[in-house]
């Protein structure tokens, strides 16, 4: 293309480099053919050297190094590659995962609390008036719940003040935990209650109870 494109410019056929007229051309592919060797070679060298650092990549991820620093930081990166692997495998809806921790815990409830129902075996009188004894030294003469006196048939109204008959009009509860309260203050706090347990409002614990006649 080069030697056509001279001709053209110069009108006439001689050679450019030692003007010769009449010559005979031949078309050569030697240079082409060298070319495509050089270009095989690079390509051959590029393929051969991703094929090296893949597989070099991947010992390094396969085999731990020798070096003591090495060594730490491949371990960091299979921990922190198994974690993350651990993370995208999962779940991650947090309202979800807590609604069925709820329900669970719910379901766990009803069964406890229905198998309390069944097999709680009931105070007797003798075991009664232990706990009654046990909450009379806790020397608690005020409803908790009210912050009022209370009144018993252990204790009359004269241990608590004087002349004040007609604010003791309220019998009192003893639950199975030793603690009493006004039996309307505890019935206001039952109703009031969201649990379906029926808690003591002091000590938390599932009570039975009983009503000190005055």
């Amino acid at each position: 293309a080069c030697l056509k494109a001279f001709e053209k410019f110069a009108g006439k056929k001689t050679c450019p480099l030692c003007r010769k007229k009449q010559y005979q051309t031949r078309v050569i592919h030697d240079g082409a053919r060298l070319f495509k060797i050089k270009c095989i070679t690079r390509i051959q060298a590029c393929w051969r050297g991703y094929v090296v650092r893949k597989w070099y990549k991947n010992l390094r991820k396969t085999v731990p190094p020798q070096d003591s620093k090495l060594r730490k930081k491949f371990f960091e990166a299979k921990f922190q590659e198994i974690s993350n692997r651990l993370l995208s495998s999962y779940d991650t809806n947090i309202d979800e995962f807590f609604s069925e921790i709820d329900s669970s815990v719910a379901a766990s409830r009803n069964v406890l609390q229905q198998l309390e129902e069944k097999f709680a075996p009931l105070i007797s009188e003798t075991e009664w008036e232990k706990i009654q004894m046990q909450a009379f030294r806790q020397e608690i003469f005020d409803c908790p719940i009210c912050i009022m006196p209370l009144y018993h048939i252990t204790h009359p109204p004269s241990v608590f003040s004087e002349n004040s008959n007609n604010r003791y009009s309220r019998q009192t509860v003893l639950l199975s935990c030793s603690h009493m309260f006004h039996q309307t203050c505890l019935q206001a706090f039952e109703e009031f209650s969201l649990g379906e347990r029926l808690v003591c409002p002091l000590c938390r614990s599932c009570y039975q109870k009983k009503i000190l006649e005055c």
